[in-house]
């Protein structure tokens, strides 16, 4: 049997371990925070500080696990050295190299841009509010600005004019990772891009796995403040532009899974990436990838046969992985707002919308705003599917606050 440590709790993590669960495997999982939503399906559960390399290195070696599948970005990944992980005898999913530069915007964006020659909106980095005004003049407003190390838009703001620059690297340095808490106060490079005027985004997941890559048709999503808020699957797109989309996703997937820095000994190679790109007209421009199944794949809990979740573990247990079939789908994030505990209301009329689903992420409690729960529909097309979501989010409510 072998023996998994999830790196990532949350509510991605907790539909992995489910699927990791149905195959046989026996899963670790490790958050920050006690009773994370896949702490409470694994069979075992460690709270630590995972951006602590100490603690990082401790765990790994107590809990001897074949394979290391980092679920979040907010992770030591320098402690992933080869004497440790041959020590522990694990390998890590998908590789140390996917999960070190994909954690950083602006590694990922060289890698994109400069190694593999792919189409992304023109961009700059920035140390400091001066650095920040230069890169925004030459690039041209409106700028849209993140910190280098952030995840579902923490960090991120849009500058239509110098004016707002000084707000907009504030916004950066408060919620970067590692903004807040013991490292606040520290500078957090940022990434300034140029804003592309796209038709539309979408997320194509790609799957690496023992017999080949497989691509999930494409997923549009529809985002506020950076995060995602509803997703549709599939998209249809010109041939062209899906040509494109499949072509470079594969060249950042194979490069992050093959040649320099990818070490067998220590790296397993397969996983399910989430490319994301902008798409206008014909033209694929890529905008980001992450090396584990993405929010916006969670409609495929529904629209797909196999969901993004079952392909990821099969592909990282050496499973094959072939092409899922799709009925028109989608998924609405539900969000919650308040301080203290979160309970779900109006669940029965919900699912009396046909064809529907809910997942409740089970997190203890909310403070500020939150995302606890998906709402799930298919449709006889994708516009049906989204007209379902909407009557389920108006039915779904939730109280919030201490009992």
């Amino acid at each position: 049997m072998l023996k998994i440590l999830i790196l990532g709790s949350g509510e991605l993590g907790k539909e992995v371990v489910i699927e990791l669960k149905r195959y046989g495997a026996y899963v670790v999982a490790a958050d920050r925070y006690f009773g994370a939503p896949a702490q409470q399906v694994a069979d075992e559960y460690r709270t630590l500080d995972m951006l602590d390399a100490a603690s990082l290195h401790a765990l790994i070696l107590e809990v001897q696990p074949d394979l290391i599948v980092p679920e979040i970005e907010a992770i030591a990944t320098h402690a992933f050295t080869k004497e440790l992980l041959l020590e522990a005898g694990a390998k890590v999913v998908p590789s140390r190299k996917a999960v070190s530069l994909t954690m950083d915007r602006e590694g990922i964006r060289k890698l994109a841009a400069k190694g593999l020659g792919l189409p992304t909106s023109p961009y700059g980095f920035a140390s400091s509010v001066d650095e920040l005004v230069a890169a925004a003049t030459a690039i041209g407003f409106p700028v849209v600005v993140k910190p280098v190390q952030s995840s579902s838009g923490k960090g991120q703001s849009v500058a239509q004019n110098s004016s707002e620059l000084e707000a907009a690297w504030q916004t950066a340095q408060n919620d970067a990772r590692g903004g807040s808490g013991a490292n606040a106060g520290r500078v957090n490079r940022c990434i300034v891009e140029g804003f592309v005027r796209f038709d539309y985004e979408i997320t194509l997941l790609t799957c690496v796995a023992e017999n080949g890559i497989t691509f999930c048709e494409p997923i549009a999503h529809v985002q506020v403040d950076g995060d995602y808020r509803t997703s549709t699957q599939p998209m249809l797109m010109s041939a062209q532009a899906l040509e494109q989309a499949q072509r470079y996703a594969k060249s950042v997937v194979e490069a992050l899974v093959q040649g320099e820095g990818f070490d067998n000994a220590v790296d397993a190679g397969y996983g399910i990436f989430g490319v994301e790109f902008f798409i206008k007209g014909d033209e694929a421009i890529f905008s980001e990838v992450s090396p584990r199944p993405h929010d916006t794949g969670m409609v495929t809990m529904l629209s797909q046969n196999v969901s993004e979740f079952a392909m990821h573990a099969r592909a990282i247990l050496g499973l094959p992985v072939f092409n899922p079939t799709v009925t028109p789908g989608a998924s609405r994030a539900l969000l919650a707002k308040g301080h203290g505990a979160v309970r779900v209301q109006g669940l029965t009329k919900a699912l009396e919308v046909p064809q529907s689903e809910v997942r409740i992420f089970g997190k203890p409690e909310v403070q500020g705003e939150r995302r606890v729960g998906v709402a799930l529909a298919l449709g006889k097309d994708v516009s049906d599917a989204v007209a379902r979501v909407d009557a389920m989010e108006q039915a779904i409510r939730f109280e919030v606050g201490n009992e």
